[in-house]
């Protein structure tokens, strides 16, 4: 069984008569009075899908027409569109569709192409799809039919680098409370997935909450992957991000070492080697060493262990 999340912008206005359209076809001279009844059954086949009327959609068809996916399944004939529909319908009630910049040029005063974009909103915060198409209505006692609709989706663009992929698992919210301090942070993409956006707050009795923002993406001047932080108080720092390297070679998929710089409030320089060693889905503990500042040795921050909170 075909796709579908494919199947909403595949059974618009997609109609290729089977065999009949060659991308060198004459067009015939017409104007936008001789292309209104096409699109006003588009603007009609669109509201049907939209309210999920099987039937008007199907009365859009040909009795013998056939809607063939990207994948190269086809629904052949009126009925079976329809069954089809009913089928959709039922499994994703509140799907709506668009039909953008369609353009219909024709092959014979009977016969007209119709080539655009199908955008398909899916509800529950699903994301949306978009196919192209290339269609032909075709005249049947005195009203345009589909005779034939051919679709091909368009590839969703590569969104994070594959480098910075490794790092989604840290995207949720996360918590450590001790009897000293509680830290909560919250992990979350940017848009595209072009950064991940890395909020946090921690909280020690007797003192002010320190808030900040820690963003990380990845540098393709310098290969790596790099982090920018920015604290209330003032102070902001950069990392640089690395998987650990094993004695036998290795690089390890659990944990990361991140070699941190940073000006704090006052003026003063700091650095340190931060270490995230990932336990599981839900569970990776965090610890700091090599701690300086101003290149005096301060204490190290012994490893703690932050866990996943549900949403």
């Amino acid at each position: 069984m075909f796709s579908r999340k494919l199947v909403p912008a595949a059974i618009l206005f997609i109609l290729v008569t089977r065999g009949a359209l060659a991308d060198d076809a004459p067009s015939l001279d017409f104007n936008e009075d001789d292309a209104a009844p096409i699109r006003q059954t588009v603007d009609s086949y669109v509201d049907a899908y939209n309210r999920g009327d099987a039937q008007a959609v199907a009365d859009h068809w040909c009795e013998s027409g056939e809607w063939v996916s990207p994948s190269g399944q086809r629904v052949q004939g009126k009925a079976a569109i329809r069954a089809e529909m009913e089928t959709l319908f039922r499994d994703e009630p509140r799907a709506t569709i668009e039909v953008v910049r369609p353009a219909i040029r024709f092959l014979t005063p009977d016969v007209a192409v119709e080539e655009g974009t199908v955008h398909v909103v899916r509800p529950n915060n699903e994301e949306p799809s978009d196919s192209t198409y290339i269609a032909i209505h075709v005249k049947r006692d005195g009203d345009w039919k589909l005779d034939s609709v051919r679709e091909t989706s368009i590839p969703e663009p590569s969104l994070a680098s594959p480098e910075l992929q490794d790092l989604e698992w840290l995207v949720g919210r996360w918590i450590d409370q001790s009897n000293d301090s509680a830290v909560e942070a919250n992990v979350a993409w940017t848009k595209n997935k072009k950064f991940l956006n890395w909020s946090f707050k921690v909280s020690v009795p007797g003192i002010d909450d320190l808030e900040g923002t820690q963003v990380i993406g990845w540098d393709p001047a310098a290969g790596a992957i790099r982090s920018w932080m920015f604290d209330s108080d003032g102070g902001f720092g950069a990392g640089t991000w690395s998987r650990r390297i094993s004695d036998g070679g290795l690089r390890s998929e659990s944990q990361w070492i991140v070699t941190f710089s940073q000006v704090l409030p006052d003026g003063r320089s700091a650095s340190a080697t931060n270490i995230y060693t990932r336990v599981d889905d839900d569970t990776y503990t965090w610890q700091s060493i090599d701690r300086k500042v101003d290149g005096e040795s301060i204490a190290d921050v012994e490893e703690v262990t932050i866990v996943r909170q549900a949403e």
